[in-house]
C-alpha cells in the first residue's frame, strides 16, 4: 500500500473523459448492486466472498472511520479495512465499541492495521511508541473492534538496502510478533504481514510468518504489490493462498520499458488481472477472507531490473525467479496520466476519481457474484 508521489510522466487531459466515466459508474455500480445472484454467476446456495473497501482507496477525501462506514453502507459492503490508526476520532474502548455497534447494523465487519512494526525500517513511527507497544495497541484496537486480524508491514523497497538486508526487517517483525504473540492468542486475533511497497518477494513473507508461527501470523495479501517486487500476483496467490488471513486487491498493468519495466495499478478488471481465476482461487485457498478494494491508479512506478543496482536488492533472486514476471510484462501495454481539467484542483481530480474508480471496481466483483450484502 505504498503511496509513492504521482510520476512525473508527460500528462494528458482527459477531464471530459473522467466526467463522463464517473456519471456511467454509478449507473453500473446501482445495478449491479440490486442484481439477482444468478445474473451475477453465483448459485443461488453457495456463499460468496464478502465484499470490502480498503479505506487508502479514497484517501483524498480526508474521511473518519463513521464516514467511512456510512460509504460502507450505501455501496452495501461487508467489510472495511483501516491500515493506520490515524483514522479514528478516538482509540478509547468505549468510542470503538460504539462505532462497532453502527457498522454491526449494517451487517459491516472491520478489519485493521497498524502499518510497519520494524524498528529500523523506513516507515516505521514511533508515534505510538516501540514497534511492540504499537502492535499491542493494534491488537486492542481490533479486539473492541471486533476485527479478527490486525495488519502490519516491514516497510518498502529500500528496506531491501537497510544495514543487514531484508532478512534483518524480517528478523524484526518476527521479534515483535513473538512478543505480543500471547495478547493476540488471548484474544482470538491473528497477526497479518503484508508484502509492501516491494519490501518482501512470496516466498520472504510465507518464511516470516512461518518463524513467526502460523497459528498467530498468517498473510495481509496485496496482489498489486506483489508485481512491485517483480512477481506474478497469481503466482502469489497460489503460494501464499492458504495462509491468506486479510487482502487489500487491486488490479495492475505492466510493460517493458529499457531499463526494465514500468507499472501501474488499474481499477478492477481494467488490467491484467484474470479477475474470475482470482476470484475462484480466493474462494478454493481463503474463502473465509473478504475481497478488501485498494484501488489506486494513474501513478506509474518503474522497476529498473535491468540495472545492476536494482537486482543487487535480490541477491538470491535467480534468472529463472524472474520468468512469471517477464511473461507478464510482455503482455502488458503502457496507459497514460490523467490530469485535473481547467478549472478542477488536484484534490478535487483526485476525490472524483478515486471514487470513481473504486465504484467500477465494485460494480465488477458484483459481476463475479462478490459480495453478501447486497
Amino acid at each position: 500500500m505504498n503511496h509513492a508521489s504521482r510520476s512525473s510522466l508527460a500528462p494528458i487531459n482527459r477531464g471530459d473523459l473522467t466526467r463522463r466515466r464517473f456519471v456511467e459508474t454509478l449507473g453500473i455500480a446501482a445495478a449491479a448492486a440490486v442484481a439477482s445472484p444468478a445474473l451475477r454467476g453465483q448459485s443461488p446456495t453457495e456463499k460468496p466472498l464478502a465484499l470490502g473497501m480498503d479505506t487508502h482507496s479514497l484517501r483524498a477525501m480526508g474521511w473518519k472511520a463513521p464516514r467511512f462506514v456510512e460509504y460502507a453502507a450505501q455501496q452495501k459492503l461487508d467489510a472495511v479495512l483501516f491500515n493506520t490508526l490515524k483514522q479514528f476520532e478516538s482509540l478509547e474502548s468505549a468510542s470503538l465499541r460504539k462505532l462497532k455497534e453502527t457498522a454491526e447494523r449494517q451487517g459491516i465487519r472491520f478489519y485493521i492495521g497498524v502499518g510497519s512494526v520494524a524498528q529500523h525500517g523506513t516507515l516505521f513511527s514511533s508515534e505510538f511508541g516501540s514497534p511492540e507497544e504499537l502492535l499491542a495497541l493494534g491488537v486492542r484496537v481490533a479486539a473492541d473492534l471486533g476485527s479478527p486480524v490486525i495488519t502490519c508491514r516491514i516497510g518498502g523497497l529500500p528496506d531491501r538496502n537497510t544495514p543487514g538486508g531484508i532478512e534483518a526487517r524480517i528478523d524484526e517483525v518476527v521479534k515483535v510478533i513473538k512478543a505480543v504473540r500471547s495478547r493476540a492468542v488471548d484474544a482470538g486475533i491473528k497477526i497479518a504481514v503484508e508484502d509492501h511497497a516491494g519490501d518482501m518477494r512470496s516466498e520472504e513473507l510465507l518464511g516470516l510468518i512461518q518463524a513467526a508461527g502460523t497459528d498467530v501470523t498468517g498473510v495481509m495479501l496485496d496482489p498489486g504489490n506483489a508485481v512491485w517486487a517483480m512477481e506474478d500476483p497469481m503466482r502469489q496467490l497460489d503460494l501464499l493462498g492458504p495462509h491468506v488471513v486479510c487482502s487489500s486487491v487491486r488490479d495492475w498493468m505492466v510493460w517493458e520499458t529499457p531499463d526494465g519495466a514500468t507499472f501501474q495499478w488499474t481499477p478492477i478488471g481494467e488490467g491484467l488481472m484474470d479477475l474470475p481465476r482470482f476470484v475462484s482461487q480466493m474462494m478454493k485457498l481463503c474463502p473465509a477472507v473478504p475481497f478488501n478494494l485498494e484501488i489506486i491508479s494513474n501513478s506509474p512506478r518503474p522497476i529498473p531490473f535491468l540495472k545492476p543496482e536494482h537486482m543487487a536488492m535480490y541477491p538470491r533472486l535467480r534468472a529463472a525467479d524472474l520468468m512469471p514476471f517477464l511473461a507478464l510484462c510482455r503482455r502488458g501495454h503502457a496507459l497514460k496520466v490523467e490530469t485535473a481539467p481547467a478549472g478542477m484542483t488536484a484534490r478535487e481530480f483526485d476525490q472524483q476519481q478515486q471514487r470513481a474508480d473504486l465504484e467500477r471496481s465494485i460494480a465488477a466483483m458484483r459481476r463475479q457474484g462478490v459480495g453478501r450484502n447486497a
